[in-house]
C-alpha cells in the first residue's frame, strides 16, 4: 500500500471518529432531554408493536393517504436502504484501491445486477428528490415550509447523488485506462454513458477526480449523519422508535390522575418536564410534513392553533431547557453554534463552580442560575391556542410518525383548569351546571325524563319501572334537553319498541358522562359523575349499554373500565345494523334522497366504526348515498368537540359552517348524522347559510323510523 493510500486510510478514520464523536453526543444530549419526562409503563405487546412497524413505517400506510408524496417517500426510503450497500461497496473501493473488493467478496458474478440496481436506484432518489422540490417551492403545498432548512435535505440529496454517480464515473474512465475497457454497458446503464465522453481524461486525472468526489461523497454523507440528529429529519432515528413503543391503549384515551396523591402540588402538565417520556419522545419524531395541520379544523378555518407548530415548539423548549437542566449542549459541532439560546444556557450552567454546583442540584437551581424563566404555558403556548382544539385526532390520524397531539393539549389544559384556575368564562358556567344540575345548561336535573312524555305512541320504561332489561339506554345530556335532539331519541325509542328490545334508562338517575369535563380539562369532575355512574350502574346490574352520543360511547367504552365499569358498550348505529340483519327492523318504505353521512370523530376515528352508518343508509330502499370530499378517517370535525360544544368561536371562520359547507357541495338532499353534537352543528351550519327548508339534517335513527315498514308492529 502506498504512502498516499495510508494517508488516506488514516484520514477517513480520523473523520470518521469524530464524526461518530459528535453523533453519539448528540443522541446521548437528547436521551438525557427525554429522561427528564415521567416515566412511563409500556405494555408487553411486542407482535402488536412489530406489526405497526410493518404497517406504518415499511408499508408507509399514513403516508399514502397522500398517495403523490407517498410515492415519493416510498422511494426515497428504500432507495436508501438500497444505496447503503453502494456506500459500502464504494467507500472500500476508496480505502482498497481495489475497484472489484466487493464483487471478489460478496457478489461473484451477481455483482452486475448489484451495480445496475444501485445506478437506477440512484436515478430515482434524484427523480424523487427533484418532486420534493417541485411540491415545495414550484407547487408550493401549503403545509410545506420554503426555508433554507427545508431546502438543506434536498441539496443534500442531490449532492449525495451526483457524488455517487460522479465518483463511479471517474471509476469507469480509470478502469477504461487501466483494463482496457471501452463502451457502454448494462450493468453500468448512467456512469458507463458518462465516461464514455470523458475518455480523453488521463488515468492519472481520473484517479485524482475519483478520490475528490470520493472525499465529497463522505463529507457529505457525514455533514448529513450529523445534521439528522439536530434537525427534522431526527425522524429517521425516531420515528421507527416512537411507533414501536406507541401506547397500546384505545385510540384518543386519556391518562387519569390519581388525586390521592398526597405529594402532588400542581395537576396536568404546566412544565414541559411533567410530559411523559413517550410524550417527549413524539417531540423529536416529529418530520414538520405540516399533515396535521393542514386537516386540523382549528388551523383550516382561523384558529391560532396549529398542530405542527405545537409539537415544534414543545420540542425546540425541551431542547433550550434540558440544556440548561444537563449542562449538555444539542448543537454539534459547539463552535459552529456558540450563538445559539441552548448552548447559551448550556454553556451558563456547565461553568457553575463546584460549591455552587452543589447548591444548583436541582433542576429549578440550574434554570435560574442559566437565566431561564421561560413558561411552557404563556411563552410558549397560549391558553388560545389550547381551547381551540376540538380533540378530533384527525391530526394523529394522519400523522406518519405515529405523533399523539391531543392528550398534550388535555393534560395542559387540566393545569389551567385544576392548578391555575384559569378558563374562559364559558367553561367555568358548564362546569357548574354539570356539577349542580349534571347537564350543561343547568336546566333542573329532575326534567331529564320529561322527553319521553312528549309522545304516546312510545313506551320507554326506567329501571324502576322493569323487573329485567337486556340494554340500559344511556339517553345522555343532549338527548334528555336539547328540542332537536329529543327527537332522535323518541325515533330510537320507536326502533327500540318496533324490534322488540328489552331496554331500559336510568330516568332522573342519570348523571352527565363526563366527557365535556375531562376534554376540557376538569378531570376531578369527570371522576367524580365517573364513579357516580359507575355505582348506578352496579345497583341495577347493568351488563349492556346502547348510547346514542359518540362521546357518551367512546368515554364509556374505552375510559370508564379504568374505573371499574364492567359493562358492553355499544352504539345505537351498532344496534340497529343488529336489528336490521336479524330482520328485527324491517325497512320497506322507500325513501328517494340523495344522502351524505358525516362521521361523528368520537365514533369514527376513535372508535372506528366507518361502515356500519352506511350499510344502514344503503339497506334503505331508493336511498342514494354520495360521500363528501373528507370522509371516513380524514372526514373533518364538526366543531363540537372537546367541550368547544359550549365555547364561543372568536377567531376565523366557524368550523361547523366549513363543514356544511362540504356537504353542500354534493348537492345533498339530506345530510345525515349519528352524533347528537353533529346533528346540531350541521343543522345551525344550514341555518347560517339559509338552506334549511330545502335540506334536512337528521340522525341515522329518525331515517330509520321513516323507512320501517308501516305494516311492522310495535312491540311494547
Amino acid at each position: 500500500m502506498s504512502g498516499l493510500a495510508i494517508l488516506n486510510l488514516i484520514a477517513f478514520f480520523a473523520v470518521l471518529a469524530y464524526v461518530l464523536y459528535l453523533f453519539t453526543h448528540i443522541l446521548y444530549s437528547r436521551y438525557l432531554y427525554l429522561k427528564l419526562g415521567q416515566e412511563v409503563d409500556f405494555k408487553q405487546a411486542f407482535k402488536e408493536r412489530l406489526n405497526e412497524i410493518l404497517v406504518q413505517v415499511f408499508g408507509h400506510s399514513k403516508l399514502f393517504k397522500d398517495k403523490k408524496s407517498g410515492i415519493m417517500h416510498f422511494v426515497m426510503f428504500y432507495g436508501f436502504i438500497i444505496l447503503q450497500f453502494g456506500a459500502i461497496d464504494l467507500i472500500g473501493k476508496g480505502l482498497s484501491g481495489n475497484p472489484y473488493w466487493l464483487k471478489e467478496l460478496v457478489f461473484g458474478s451477481a455483482y452486475g445486477a448489484f451495480v445496475f440496481m444501485q445506478e437506477i436506484t440512484v436515478l430515482l432518489i434524484i427523480l424523487a428528490a427533484g418532486y420534493a422540490f417541485y411540491r415545495r417551492f414550484i407547487e408550493k403545498l401549503p403545509r410545506l415550509k420554503r426555508n433554507f432548512k427545508a431546502s438543506l435535505v434536498i441539496i443534500f440529496l442531490f449532492s449525495l447523488m451526483l457524488t455517487v454517480l460522479f465518483s463511479l464515473t471517474m471509476e469507469a474512465v480509470m478502469l477504461i485506462h487501466k483494463d482496457h475497457l471501452s463502451g457502454y454497458t448494462l450493468a453500468h446503464p448512467v456512469t458507463s454513458l458518462l465516461a464514455g465522453g470523458l475518455t480523453g481524461l488521463s488515468g492519472g486525472a481520473a484517479t485524482t477526480l475519483f478520490y475528490i468526489f470520493w472525499w465529497a461523497h463522505n463529507l457529505v454523507l457525514f455533514s448529513f449523519l450529523i445534521y439528522v440528529p439536530q434537525s427534522k429529519h431526527f425522524h429517521l432515528i425516531m420515528a421507527p422508535v416512537n411507533i414501536f413503543l406507541k401506547r397500546m391503549d384505545p385510540p384518543g384515551k386519556l391518562n387519569s390522575i390519581d388525586f390521592e396523591e398526597e405529594s402532588a402540588e400542581e395537576f396536568g402538565v404546566g412544565k414541559i418536564e411533567n410530559f411523559t417520556q413517550k410524550q417527549l419522545m413524539d417531540l423529536y419524531a416529529c418530520v414538520e410534513c405540516g399533515r396535521c395541520t393542514n386537516v386540523c379544523p382549528a388551523a383550516g378555518t382561523g384558529k391560532m392553533l396549529s398542530p405542527m407548530d405545537m409539537i415544534v415548539k414543545l420540542r425546540d423548549h425541551l431542547t433550550e431547557k434540558g440544556a440548561a437542566i444537563t449542562s449538555r449542549t444539542p448543537w454539534m459541532p459547539a463552535f459552529a453554534f456558540k450563538g445559539t439560546t441552548a448552548n447559551q444556557l448550556a454553556s451558563a450552567t456547565a461553568t457553575v463552580s463546584e460549591a455552587e454546583n452543589e447548591a444548583a442540584a436541582s433542576a429549578e437551581a440550574k434554570l435560574e442560575h442559566a437565566g431561564y424563566d421561560k413558561q411552557l404555558i404563556g411563552d410558549v403556548m397560549t391558553a388560545t391556542e389550547l381551547w381551540a382544539c376540538t380533540t378530533c385526532r384527525n391530526c394523529e390520524e394522519v400523522c406518519p410518525v405515529g405523533n399523539e397531539h391531543v392528550d398534550k393539549i388535555v393534560d395542559m389544559r387540566r393545569y389551567l383548569v385544576m392548578t391555575q384556575g384559569d378558563m374562559p368564562a364559558e367553561a367555568t358556567r358548564v362546569f357548574n351546571n354539570i356539577e349542580r344540575q349534571s347537564n350543561p345548561w343547568g336546566l333542573n336535573r329532575k326534567e331529564r325524563i320529561d322527553w319521553r312524555d312528549e309522545r304516546d305512541d312510545i313506551h320507554v320504561p326506567t329501571v324502576k319501572e322493569v323487573d329485567d332489561f337486556e340494554y340500559l339506554w344511556f339517553v345522555g345530556s343532549m338527548a334528555s334537553y336539547d328540542n332537536r335532539n329529543k327527537k332522535v331519541a323518541q325515533a330510537l325509542a320507536k326502533i327500540l319498541n318496533t324490534a322488540g328490545v328489552s331496554f331500559a334508562i336510568l330516568g332522573n338517575e342519570e348523571k352527565n358522562s363526563g366527557d365535556t369535563p375531562r376534554r376540557m380539562g376538569n378531570e376531578y369532575l369527570f371522576q367524580q359523575l365517573c364513579m357516580e355512574n359507575i355505582a348506578t350502574f352496579e345497583k341495577y346490574n347493568v351488563k349492556k349499554i346502547v348510547t346514542a352520543c359518540p362521546h357518551t360511547y367512546n368515554i364509556l367504552k374505552n375510559e370508564y373500565p379504568d374505573f371499574g365499569l364492567q359493562a358492553e358498550v355499544i352504539h345505537h348505529t351498532e344496534l340497529i345494523w343488529q336489528l336490521i340483519k336479524k330482520g328485527r327492523l324491517k325497512l320497506g318504505k322507500e325513501i328517494n334522497q340523495r344522502i351524505t353521512y358525516h362521521d361523528s370523530c368520537y365514533l369514527g376515528r376513535y372508535n372506528g366504526v366507518y361502515d356500519i352508518p352506511r350499510e344502514i343508509l344503503k339497506a334503505i330502499p331508493g336511498v342514494e348515498l354520495v360521500e363528501m370530499e373528507r370522509n371516513r378517517d380524514l372526514g373533518m370535525c364538526c366543531g363540537a368537540g372537546g367541550g368547544m360544544m359550549w365555547l364561543e368561536e372568536d377567531q376565523g371562520k366557524r368550523v361547523n359552517l366549513a363543514r356544511t359547507e362540504q356537504a353542500l357541495a354534493v348537492k345533498p338532499d339530506t345530510i345525515s348524522s349519528a352524533c347528537p353534537y353533529c346533528l346540531t352543528m350541521m343543522s345551525d351550519g344550514t341555518k347560517m347559510l339559509e338552506v334549511e327548508d330545502s335540506i334536512a339534517t337528521k340522525d341515522i335513527a329518525e331515517i330509520v323510523v321513516e323507512a320501517l315498514d308501516t305494516e311492522q308492529a310495535m312491540v311494547h
